[in-house]
């Protein structure tokens, strides 16, 4: 999906903000009598436990009960935070969809199933939109633990056609003993653009049957919209459906066109008419993506309780707005999703909504280090015309303001939800003497592992990833990063750079793009993980990194030193280490980018942080120190792609123990390589043989884990670090 969202953290709609219910409520003049707390059923939605519920309402029920969770979505935005802009232009057509179709028997698949939060109140899970004490009950996303009216724990987009198809063909290949009746894919918002949903049209219509596809057209991406398909969609929308080329009919499907998206009657009416036919159809409905938003709203409207409550000049909520009058293909409306408030119509910041609670807070380490790296490489554009951002949509939830890509001009490329191909366009890029930066999630980056293998570095392309999001977050399932580092540090001739501080990251970005020919420019492509949490956290608090307190010297220039132990202190010369590299043959006066940096030597354990994990290594050495009286040896490795075995090798005098700590997953991850090394180089004096213990992630899904949760469910915290080295004495 994209989940990633457009501007904010998408945490996976786990964000709850205690406290906040009381005061965002009366802003927004909720009627008490809505919360089913209240045992008030005069409401509708209160009433609604499933969809037979919405087909026993009376036909001029149904504008009231999308009026209804219009201002149920508005309020749970404000206290809850979530993807609200494009759930609220899909109100209508929820709706229409639980009226005509009989679900779960017909299965409805969401697309980007951020769409689905009207699915989820009209399929008995509307409290947990209601109730402020009962928002953590729900995922972001459809998931079929949850209720059987959700196919699949879908998150990433583009695939619903795909699995809508293989729904469909096992229904008519089974016939009526399979259970399963129409077959309906929601799509739009942005995914229709992904390759695999152009895959997922060109086989229904070769495969036929019954086979639904809703297109939702809110005439943007998370951003704005971007590509060649955007014009032939906006004719057909002024053409009501008629213009050619038409894209759906050019895959051989048949078509529909419904540019009332926002009126439940059409949408019922459209729906009666398509169900039972007996060949795939595509329903293309034009929607306002938030729709119902109060336009005229103020940033200091929202932090007072005395703001007027939200009128809506329709019955549904949706009221007129000129913000969609715009050339096509349109692009951006100028929201700034650090700073503005979210709108109705073609507004970027709708896409994601963060809570009242979240107002004026610090950037998190997304929109921080990526508005750092934009900001190192936008002056350069100037000299190096082929330096190029490549933002596979989300640019605002990575940093990439709307600011910096109007002052980018060509230097920035949003390709739409396109992994794979945004991967495939920098080899092109780079091969042609260019420098591309691609820049995205460490979930979505998934999506593009075979360019990542075969047109990135089995060509050996310069290509520049910046991976967002690695590593343990308390995200949900589909934006867990915590496979980043088994992904990318174990393909051949592409380097993985782990910086643990804003210094060695902007470092780290200027040799990766190193113009093609400079002396120190990388051979191949460089992913270099954002910082997380943990980094910028001890970046803004010293005290958290109580060896070095952040004051760490330059890596030194090229050095031929050898490695020497101080036989003296039974520990090793850091000046000495720093010097050595071990992984790669460099020329001299090349700066050593892989080299592992020793921040304090010491005797007895060596403690070696990867990346977020590296405040921790400090964290344990204080509290050996402090509890134990050992000084152990605190190294920064800065990169995962291979060991440094000069260093390695030089523990194995005056260290009986060698900790790692990552935070990502632990099996096939970075740790295991240093338990490798040692038991592949087993030396006959057993005293020079360290034992090793790694601490990391299982290889499990997280679903709105809290961090410190999860870091306490793996023995990455202090004392269990402290714990198992003791113990091992």
């Amino acid at each position: 999906m994209r989940s990633a969202s457009g501007n904010g953290f998408d945490s996976s709609d786990s964000f709850a903000v205690s406290g906040a219910a009381e005061r965002t409520a009366r802003l927004h003049d909720i009627p008490p009598s809505i919360t089913p707390s209240h045992g008030d059923d005069s409401h509708l939605l209160s009433r609604i436990a499933s969809p037979a519920d919405v087909k026993a309402l009376a036909p001029n029920e149904l504008a009231e009960l999308c009026r209804e969770i219009r201002t149920t979505l508005l309020a749970y935005g404000h206290q809850h935070g979530g993807h609200i802009g494009s759930n609220l232009g899909m109100v209508e057509a929820t709706v229409a969809l639980h009226r005509v179709f009989d679900s779960p028997r017909d299965r409805i698949v969401f697309d980007v199933s951020h769409q689905s939060y009207v699915h989820k109140m009209l399929t008995g899970r509307a409290a947990a939109y209601l109730d402020p004490d009962r928002f953590s009950e729900v995922t972001g996303f459809t998931n079929p633990d949850e209720s059987k009216h959700d196919q699949f724990v879908l998150g990433h987009t583009g695939t619903s056609i795909s699995l809508a198809c293989g729904l469909a063909k096992t229904r008519d290949m089974e016939g009526p003993n399979s259970g399963i009746g129409k077959v309906i894919a929601v799509i739009g918002d942005g995914s229709l653009s992904s390759g695999v949903a152009f895959e997922g049209l060109n086989n229904a219509a070769e495969q036929g049957g019954n086979l639904i596809i809703v297109f939702n057209d809110n005439e943007m991406s998370i951003a704005g919209d971007f590509g060649g398909m955007y014009g032939p969609l906006a004719r057909l929308r002024a053409s009501g459906g008629t213009a050619q080329p038409n894209l759906f009919n050019a895959f051989g499907l048949d078509y529909r066109y419904v540019e009332a998206g926002n009126d439940v009657s059409a949408l019922v009416a459209a729906f009666e008419e398509v169900r039972d036919i007996d060949h795939p159809v595509v329903v293309h409905i034009h929607t306002l993506k938030g729709a119902g938003y109060d336009g005229e709203e103020t940033h200091a409207d929202r932090q007072t309780a005395s703001a007027s409550p939200v009128s809506f000049d329709s019955p549904t909520g949706v009221h007129p707005t000129d913000n969609v009058n715009h050339s096509e293909p349109w692009h951006s409306d100028h929201c700034n999703l650090s700073d503005h408030e979210p709108h109705e119509g073609q507004c970027e910041a709708s896409h994601w909504q963060n809570p009242d609670a979240a107002i004026g807070k610090p950037d998190d380490p997304r929109k921080h280090y990526g508005k750092m790296a934009m900001a190192a490489l936008e002056p350069r554009f100037a000299a190096e015309p082929g330096l190029v951002v490549i933002s596979p949509a989300t640019p605002g939830s990575n940093g990439i303001t709307h600011e910096f890509r109007e002052r980018a001009g060509a230097h920035y490329v949003d390709t739409g939800i396109t992994e794979s191909h945004a991967v495939a366009y920098a080899a092109g890029i780079a091969r042609a003497g260019g420098t591309p930066v691609v820049a995205t999630t460490a979930s979505f980056f998934q999506r593009a592992y075979d360019q990542f293998f075969q047109e990135m570095s089995l060509n050996r392309s310069r290509v520049t990833v910046l991976d967002f999001l690695g590593g343990l977050s308390g995200s949900d399932n589909t934006h867990s990063g915590a496979y980043d580092v088994t992904m990318f540090s174990n393909i051949p001739g592409a380097t993985m750079l782990v910086p643990t501080s804003a210094r060695d990251y902007l470092a780290d970005l200027a040799w990766a793009t190193a113009p093609a020919g400079s002396a120190d420019a990388p051979a191949g492509p460089v992913v270099i993980r954002v910082p997380g949490e943990a980094i910028l956290t001890a970046e803004r608090d010293a005290t958290l990194l109580p060896v070095t307190g952040g004051q760490i010297a330059d890596r030194p220039q090229s050095t031929s030193l050898p490695v020497s132990v101080s036989s003296a202190s039974g520990g090793i010369s850091a000046a000495t280490v720093r010097g050595t590299v071990s992984v790669t043959a460099q020329r001299a006066g090349v700066r050593h980018m892989l080299d592992w940096r020793v921040n304090q030597t010491g005797s007895h354990v060596a403690i070696i942080g990867l990346g977020n994990a590296y405040p921790l290594a400090e964290q344990t050495a204080a509290a050996l120190s402090a509890d134990y009286g050992i000084t152990a040896t605190v190294i920064d490795p800065r990169q995962c792609t291979s060991l440094d075995s000069d260093v390695l090798e030089s523990l194995r005098d005056g260290h009986q123990q060698v900790i790692t700590l990552e935070d990502g997953q632990l099996e096939g991850g970075w740790g295991e390589k240093v338990t490798a090394y040692y038991a592949n180089h087993h030396v006959s004096d057993g005293s020079r043989n360290p034992h090793v213990l790694n601490f990391g992630a299982a290889k499990e899904f997280t679903d709105r884990v809290p961090l410190g949760e999860l870091n306490e469910r793996y023995g990455l915290t202090v004392e269990q670090v402290t714990e198992a080295i003791t113990r091992c004495f």
